[in-house]
């Protein structure tokens, strides 16, 4: 087999296995500087190493996105085992654009710590790969425990870099968001347990399949179980009243940390829409739509609350894990309202969203790091070094988290609620989604005035210098990147309406992943567990 036809093979599975083999490689290696020259040397192979794998990383998402763009899925079935029985990952057009947007965050993230940041604690780019690992994982595997599996992951990963660079703030979180997790896990364990005894299958397409035919009593222990599925997916995605977390967690965390965590909501997100828009979706007999009644309501509630919260933070960047929570709800609630066009009118505005909070975050660094003993609090301090070049980011970065045209926010906005057409909650997401983009709009600007132009004129001048080319660099390219969401605005959409449609056709994946067995729903048969036997004489 030649080198190329080896790649292609197992191209799927390559987001996973680089970064597994990276962190191990650094694991090896060590990456903690300390103040010898040997470790100085270490920590600078580490940081060529991870970054090299992260850039590998983002041509292979970059290249699955093409391809899935054709409409061609991928199915990799690990050990050659068949669907339903063995490992298999897929990638469609929905786990190719998480890939590829992940990567888009990790790159400048990494570079961005590569400044600095990877050096106030240990096996930090180590940790870093792991959590991509598990990201990736999350985005392509085609079965609910492997999702687990892979939850675990980059969860074990976030808990150690959460504390990176310690402090007691960081600590008191940390075993918060620790506890809060574990029980969010042992629920996914319950949620998955009883899906499969009813079910006889943990395997996506499979379940797409036989969730129809259970009925009766049978589908009410089903939709239980989905619902616990919608508990630990809200919890991750920081649904309210499940999101009360997030803004205490992210706003403690390192910038490079929260930046890349900006990414780790949308795995909830995507498991929503995976399992309850597909497996649970419109075609799911007695099960079918089981959450419509709850996630609309629910999301609009936290883009709400999110926004309060903004306009209340302060701190910056307490103000951009809010706005957080305020993006997950309007992409939720775009969700929720059970349509291609809304699906693809989510993704856009996920992928911009995404982009630009990790750079808030990432800004929110820069502008505390020039305001002295202020720091990142919303009160006048001395000016800042950079006015007029960290001004513009987060103006740029304001406009368009509130929705202003010409740039994504406001295309992704107008999307949805075009989506929401003839819809019983339509006056109710209008209202809620043109009223957080404004106060969310009022909350960056009164940061903004605070931070550049309400400076104390009876404090020091600035002694901070600008921030160095490399943090800029990779401030701004997050910021750019949502941009370009604008200037290619056309082709992406097509993409988000490409994958929309292809989440709701449900026979084809089954029959890519599942083969033959796949192909007329009429061959699949409702599980039943065998009733237990005795032995004679007992």
């Amino acid at each position: 087999m030649s080198l190329t036809s080896l790649f292609e093979t197992h191209l799927a599975v390559l987001p996973v296995l680089i970064p597994a083999l990276t962190a191990m490689l650094l694991l090896l290696v060590g990456d903690h500087g300390g103040s010898s020259a040997h470790g100085h040397r270490r920590l600078k192979w580490a940081r060529r190493i991870a970054l090299a794998s992260t850039a590998l990383g983002l041509l292979l998402a970059a290249r699955l996105a093409l391809e899935a763009g054709s409409g061609e899925l991928r199915v990799y079935r690990m050990g050659d085992w068949p669907a339903p029985y063995g490992i298999v990952l897929v990638v469609d057009r929905l786990s190719a654009l998480m890939l590829l947007l992940t990567s888009l965050v990790a790159l400048p993230t990494l570079w961005y710590a590569s400044g600095g940041w990877d050096a106030h604690g240990r096996y930090f780019h180590a940790l870093f790969q792991f959590q991509l690992m598990g990201l990736a994982g999350a985005f392509v595997t085609g079965d609910l425990f492997n999702l687990f599996v892979f939850f675990e992951v980059l969860l074990i990963a976030s808990y150690v870099l959460l504390v990176h660079g310690q402090g007691r703030e960081r600590f008191r979180v940390g075993v918060q968001y620790v506890v809060l997790n574990l029980a969010a896990s042992a629920l996914f364990l319950i949620g998955v347990a009883l899906i499969y005894a009813l079910t006889g299958t943990l395997n996506l397409a499979d379940l797409a399949l036989r969730v129809p035919l259970v009925t009766g009593p049978d589908a009410a222990v089903l939709q239980a179980a989905g619902l616990l599925l919608l508990v630990v997916f809200g919890f991750k995605a920081a649904l309210m009243p499940l999101a009360m977390w997030l803004p205490a967690t992210y706003a403690a965390a390192a910038a490079p940390v929260a930046a890349l965590f900006a990414i780790m909501t949308k795995v909830g997100v995507y498991s929503i829409l995976r399992v309850h828009g597909v497996v649970f979706g419109a075609d799911a007999g007695d099960s079918a739509l089981m959450v419509q009644p709850w996630l609309l309501p629910l999301a609009l509630t936290t883009s709400a609350v999110g926004v309060i919260g903004a306009m209340a933070a302060q701190t910056l960047p307490r103000l951009v894990a809010w706005l957080t929570v305020a993006s997950v709800g309007t992409v939720l609630a775009a969700i929720g309202l059970f349509s291609a066009a809304a699906w693809s009118a989510a993704l856009y505005y996920m992928a911009n969203s995404t982009l630009v909070i990790a750079g808030l975050f990432l800004l929110s660094e820069l502008v505390a790091a020039q305001r002295g003993d202020t720091a990142d609090r919303l009160e006048p301090a001395s000016p800042v070094a950079q006015p007029l070049l960290l001004g513009l980011m987060l103006l740029l970065a304001a406009a368009s988290t509130a929705g202003l045209p010409p740039l994504p926010g406001f295309l992704g906005k107008l999307m949805i609620l075009q989506a929401s057409a003839d819809h019983a909650w339509q006056a109710a997401l209008w209202t809620v989604v043109l009223m957080v983009g404004f106060f969310s709009l009022v909350a960056l600007a009164r940061a903004g005035s605070i931070l550049f132009w309400h400076v104390r004129s009876d404090g020091p001048e600035s002694a901070a210098s600008g921030a160095s080319p490399r943090l800029l660099a990779a401030t701004l390219s997050l910021l750019l990147a949502s941009v370009a969401l604008s200037v290619f605005a056309a082709p992406f959409h097509r993409y988000t309406d490409d994958a929309a449609a292809q989440l709701g056709d449900r026979q084809a994946y089954a029959r890519a992943v599942l083969g033959a067995q796949g192909s007329a729903t009429d061959t699949v048969k409702p599980y039943r567990a065998a009733p237990p036997t005795r032995e004679p004489g007992r």
